[in-house]
């Protein structure tokens, strides 16, 4: 992350839009709404990421980079910037200095709960000033809090999207004792945009699974949403093989088997880990080279999952289940399904689309195996894009045409109604006034043309402060989350 101040974290017509509000404007409101979605297997997102934003950006960005520094460094970095940038006479820098000096941020934030699956065109959160000399400040934010908002909550929507599809096949094919959060992993780490991406992605997909290999998203969670993985299950890790070392090991041995025995008996005679199998000949290590490890496996305490990396996955992964019956053997469980023996899985480490999920579950099912048979990793292209209709769809802003628009103002205490609705627009219309979200049937709804005071005292208006005068009010914990996305069945 760039330490700069924070209210350069804007596009740069944001510093001058002070000046062309209306005069006299003491009061502001936006809301972040989704629009529509692009995706058709979507209507709705899942609400997550405000928290982690608020944590990291709104107090302790600001207080570190701006109200913490003197008046001289925090006031001379944004006009040294603004000055040769865009102009000594384009903008004003008073406001600035004023916010400096106030010592907080006057801002106040409304949510809806995060684990809400929120329909399109519904209100997910909203931004206030507190102080009337700030009114321009809300959309002065709209630039940073849009850019950290939309992929938390994509990579949740996402988790979701894999969650219905494991509840749907385990439903049909697994002992109910059998715990589905750990059915999927997530493998994006290396393919996300960057670090910070990774980790938030990872935070979003942690609302519906366990497992993943993104080791930072631990500390993200634990820092922004009240969990200890030391006393609960945040996130888990699982040991594996790479292919540098099964190269390794065969350029030393000559062979497989030598490795994958040591991995049995000396490394992990007691811990489950996951061998890569397919660095020559993965048919060859499944059909020729497990029989004669046979005896150690069996005796082995834990599970040994063999992972394919090449070829067809789901060929290469159901295929593998068939096979590792016929060595292994396994049981029956209360539904009828096949099980393997414990001390066998197969797993795919990555290439697992939302369409392959499926197939793979559905392939298992029709030939008799329960889909616990098979371990899942969710790599980069699925947190990054989807295939429909025969086409890639690539996840951005615009995936769900989320934005923060202005619908309220007051001028001398007067309230105003603020409104786009292009001609040829249609989606983006805007809401018009200030809004009131109501949970009816389970579903969020909302209606609009309020003003500030009428929208706050409504008593089941489901926006509530969060955020306020630089401190947070509302917190949820990762658990409490998880609580309300699943139904309290995470």
């Amino acid at each position: 992350m760039i330490k700069t101040n924070p209210m350069l974290l804007i596009d740069f017509y944001k510093a001058v839009h002070a000046e062309m509000l209306p005069k006299g404007i003491t009061k502001s409101v936006s809301y972040f709404t989704p629009r529509m979605s692009r995706v058709n297997r979507w209507d709705k997102v899942v609400m997550f990421g405000l928290q982690g934003f608020v944590k990291t950006y709104l107090i302790d960005y600001f207080n570190e980079e701006f109200f913490g520094k003197t008046f001289e460094e925090a006031i001379g970095q944004y006009k040294r910037i603004m000055d040769a940038a865009l102009g000594k006479d384009a903008y004003k820098v008073e406001k600035i200095e004023k916010l400096h000096k106030l010592g907080y941020l006057p801002i106040e934030i409304i949510s809806l709960p995060e684990g809400a699956r929120v329909p399109m065109h519904v209100p997910m959160f909203g931004i206030t000033n507190t102080h009337e000399d700030f009114a321009w400040l809300p959309q002065a934010l709209e630039s940073l809090i849009s850019a950290e908002s939309w992929h938390p909550m994509l990579a949740a929507t996402v988790g979701y999207t894999y969650r219905e599809i494991v509840n749907k096949y385990y439903d049909e094919t697994c002992d109910d004792n059998i715990a589905r959060a750990k059915a999927l992993g997530a493998f994006d780490f290396r393919g996300e945009e960057c670090t910070e991406s990774a980790i938030k992605a990872g935070a979003g997909w942690c609302l519906s699974f366990l497992n993943t290999a993104t080791v930072p998203t631990i500390p993200y969670l634990e820092q922004n949403y009240n969990c200890d993985c030391t006393k609960e299950p945040v996130a888990f890790g699982s040991p594996s093989t790479e292919h540098s070392v099964m190269c390794s090991n065969y350029a030393v041995d000559g062979d497989e088997i030598t490795l994958l025995r040591r991995l049995l008996t000396e490394i992990y005679p007691n811990t489950s880990f996951s061998a890569v199998l397919d660095s020559y000949d993965y048919w060859n290590i499944i059909e020729n080279v497990l029989p004669q490890l046979k005896e150690e496996i069996l005796a082995h305490n834990g599970c040994m999952l063999m992972r394919g990396d090449s070829g067809d996955c789901v060929e290469v992964v159901t295929k593998t289940v068939f096979k590792l019956w016929d060595i292994f053997g396994g049981t029956v469980n209360s539904k009828g399904y096949k099980v393997l023996d414990p001390h066998v899985k197969a797993i795919y480490g990555d290439s697992i689309t939302v369409q392959r999920c499926e197939e793979i579950y559905a392939i298992l099912k029709n030939a008799g195996f329960a889909c616990s048979n098979v371990a899942l990793g969710v790599g980069s292209f699925s947190f990054q894009c989807i295939e429909e209709d025969g086409l890639l769809k690539p996840f951005t802003r615009d995936t769900f045409s989320s934005c923060i628009k202005a619908t309220y103002c007051e001028i001398d205490n007067k309230p105003y109604p603020i409104f786009k609705n292009p001609k040829d627009g249609g989606f983006k219309k805007s809401q018009k006034g200030c809004c009131i979200v109501r949970l009816e049937n389970g579903e969020y709804t909302f209606k609009d043309e309020y003003n500030w005071k009428e929208a706050c005292e409504c008593t089941d208006n489901q926006l509530v402060t969060v955020f306020k005068d630089g401190k947070m009010v509302k917190e949820q914990s990762l658990q409490e989350i998880r609580n309300i996305l699943h139904g309290g069945k995470f």
